[in-house]
């Protein structure tokens, strides 16, 4: 949930929120967006889009493809996450009681792209997506 400065006084007694910190609303999105790449809805509404680019494509593919994201999210690049995230998510609305996030079809469907059939084993190699790279100590 996130929590702002709220004050009363809408036409219709709800309250507005006027400040919410911006760290706050990314890490609400970013974890919102990780779950909802999981929701069975998602996967299946993404695979019939997926379906006009790629039609020998299998839902099995599209949510394996989905899966593949949250694994390595943490070794991207902000940059790279940040790209992501402003690929799959159209609008975020903050209210008083929660945020409504948006995601957009032709970025899910870019990202099964990237993501499908192209990783490797592991499901980070060459996935569209740049791990960041650890240095040896």
């Amino acid at each position: 949930m996130l929590k702002g400065d709220g004050a009363e006084g809408t036409a219709a007694g709800q309250a507005i929120v006027r400040r919410v910190p911006a760290a706050e609303i990314e890490g609400a999105v970013v974890d919102q967006l990780r779950a909802l790449l999981r929701q069975p809805e998602v996967v299946v509404g993404t695979w019939r889009a997926a379906r006009a680019e790629a039609p020998d494509l299998t839902e099995a593919e599209t949510r394996e493809a989905l899966e593949r994201l949250d694994p390595v999210w943490e070794e991207l690049f902000p940059a790279e996450q940040a790209r992501l995230v402003r690929l799959l998510v159209e609008r975020v609305e903050v209210g008083p009681e929660a945020a409504d996030i948006r995601l957009r079809v032709a970025g899910l469907t870019s990202l099964v792209r990237d993501l499908g059939g192209v990783c490797g084993d592991n499901g980070t190699e060459d996935a569209g997506v740049e791990p960041r790279r650890r240095e040896a100590a």
